[in-house]
C-alpha cells in the first residue's frame, strides 16, 4: 500500500499521458520529513534526460523547520533514479519528438521510500482541452438525469 503525498493535477489537464514509469528520487536532509509533512508542489516541473541521467525541474520542497542549517534550496534540480534499461527506453520515445516527461504524483511505497511517477505526456491543444470541459458537462448531466429518474 503506498501513501500518496501530492498528485499533479495540471499534468492531466494540459496532457494526453501515454505512458508511466516509477521513479526515485535522490533527496537531502530534512526534505524526506517534509515530504512527510506534505509539503511539495509540482507547479510548473518536468523531467529530463541528461548525460544517460534523469533529473526533475522545478520541483519545490518546503524547508523542513526543525533542520535548521541542514536544508537545502526549496527549489533545485534532484536527480531521479532509474534503472538504465528505462533510461534508454523513455529516451528513445522522447527523441521522437512532441513528448514530455512529467511528474504525476509523489508517495512513499510500501517499504517507506519516496517514489515519483513519471509520464510521457502529448501536450494538449487549446480545443482539446474544450472537448474535454464538454465532455465532462455531457456526463455530469447524464448522471444528474439518471439520478433524478431514479427518485
Amino acid at each position: 500500500m503506498s501513501d500518496i503525498i501530492a498528485t499533479n493535477k495540471q499534468a492531466f489537464r494540459d496532457y494526453f499521458i501515454q505512458e508511466t514509469v516509477e521513479a526515485g528520487i535522490e533527496l537531502r536532509g530534512g526534505e524526506v520529513k517534509s515530504l512527510r509533512a506534505g509539503h511539495i508542489s509540482f507547479s510548473d516541473s518536468f523531467a529530463r534526460i541528461d548525460k544517460g541521467q534523469v533529473f526533475l525541474y522545478n520541483t519545490h520542497i518546503s524547508p523542513y523547520e526543525q533542520a535548521s542549517y541542514l536544508n537545502s534550496e526549496p527549489v533545485r534540480v534532484r536527480k531521479l533514479l532509474l534503472h538504465r534499461k528505462q533510461i534508454v527506453k523513455l529516451d528513445t520515445q522522447l527523441s521522437q519528438g512532441g513528448l514530455a516527461l512529467i511528474p504525476l504524483k509523489a508517495y512513499f511505497n510500501s517499504r517507506g521510500f519516496v517514489k515519483i511517477e513519471l509520464a510521457l505526456g502529448k501536450g494538449k491543444k487549446f480545443f482539446d482541452k474544450r472537448d474535454d470541459i464538454k465532455r465532462r458537462e455531457v456526463d455530469r448531466k447524464i448522471r444528474q438525469t439518471m439520478k433524478s429518474r431514479n427518485r
